[in-house]
């Protein structure tokens, strides 16, 4: 625990980055009309968010990955070693979010104007990067396969480690997707997530991982300052497929991924809603599980103000988050 004051200051310093440069950025993303559709079929209030910039993951992924390139400089030129396994989430969550930009120029550009890629088409990316992760995880960094919570030992997993890992990384990328519906929530959700495991691989002594962990968190609030309600930007799957990506790389590097659904309670909730409103409404030929899936615009339809369903869906992920740090010091 000895380096959480400097992972602290850099979560300080990646915070006023992130608030300096994000007037410019808006300013970009305004002068070239970089700006979200809504959907038809979403709560009617969520119409005058239609033309609020996105693509806004940008903003905080530029000062995280450079705070963390400088600080590691000395690794990435070959001179240590200590720091080089960070190398591995900053390029996942690089690779996702230039996944993400294509899918958002897609829907606001491109020739599907409204939709972005095809499903397919995004989904076989996701995977391909997620198997390619998974097995420098594995072969390559060595992290551990699986700690469980009240077990004092590594378990291993053998090969199954690699589509396991796949999965998570494919699954909390989506999820974190889904996630990102209403102004602050995948921000503050993501944030907290990381805190948690940032605090885990401090406690573990991942020295260059909880730097990067907090470094990140800095910038998300950094990012909230525009993004809280009323939003003056979006962060678009620029944004919400890298932080999802780059958080199960994180879980995995810890081993303590056994506990991610338990710290990212929230967007497997709203995943899950998604699963659950198809099947249910393939299997009963049109009906519905939920008033609207994901599940906070089944909250939002109830009746809860915008503002409600995001800090109330906080509060819980907060105290799952502890629950999962508690855990995981048993």
């Amino acid at each position: 625990m000895s380096q959480m004051p400097l992972a602290l200051s850099l979560a300080g310093l990646s915070f006023m980055m992130t608030v300096i440069w994000g007037g410019p950025l808006l300013r970009v993303l305004r002068h070239f009309k970089i700006g979200k559709l809504i959907r038809v079929d979403e709560p009617g209030h969520h119409a005058v968010k239609m033309g609020t910039p996105t693509m806004g993951g940008i903003m905080f992924l530029a000062p995280a990955i450079l705070l963390t390139l400088l600080l590691n400089t000395a690794v990435v030129l070959g001179v240590g070693g200590i720091g080089r396994s960070i190398l591995v989430p900053l390029i996942v969550m690089l690779s996702y979010a230039i996944l993400g930009a294509v899918d958002d120029w897609e829907g606001i550009r491109g020739k599907r104007r409204g939709d972005g890629m095809t499903i397919h088409a995004k989904f076989i990316v996701q995977v391909v990067l997620a198997i390619c992760t998974a097995l420098v995880l594995k072969y390559v960094l060595k992290v551990p396969d699986l700690y469980v919570p009240g077990i004092n030992f590594e378990i291993s997993i053998g090969i199954w480690y690699v589509p396991i890992a796949a999965f998570i990384i494919v699954a909390e990328s989506n999820a974190l997707n889904f996630t990102d519906g209403l102004d602050g929530l995948a921000g503050l959700i993501a944030a907290t997530a990381f805190v948690a495991y940032g605090i885990i691989a401090s406690l573990q002594g991942q020295v260059y991982v909880a730097r990067f962990c907090f470094t990140l968190v800095g910038a998300l609030f950094g990012f909230l300052w525009f993004n809280v309600h009323p939003a003056e930007l979006f962060m678009g799957d620029t944004g919400s497929l890298s932080l999802g990506a780059g958080l199960a790389v994180i879980a995995l590097m810890t081993g303590q991924w056994v506990l991610l659904p338990l710290i990212g309670i929230i967007p497997l909730s709203e995943a899950v809603s998604d699963v659950l409103q198809i099947g249910y409404f393939k299997l009963t030929k049109g009906k519905r599980l939920f008033k609207m899936a994901p599940l906070h615009l089944h909250f939002e339809l109830l009746g809860w103000s915008e503002t409600q369903v995001v800090q109330r869906f906080w509060l819980i992920g907060l105290l799952a988050a502890m629950v999962g740090v508690g855990f995981a010091l048993v």
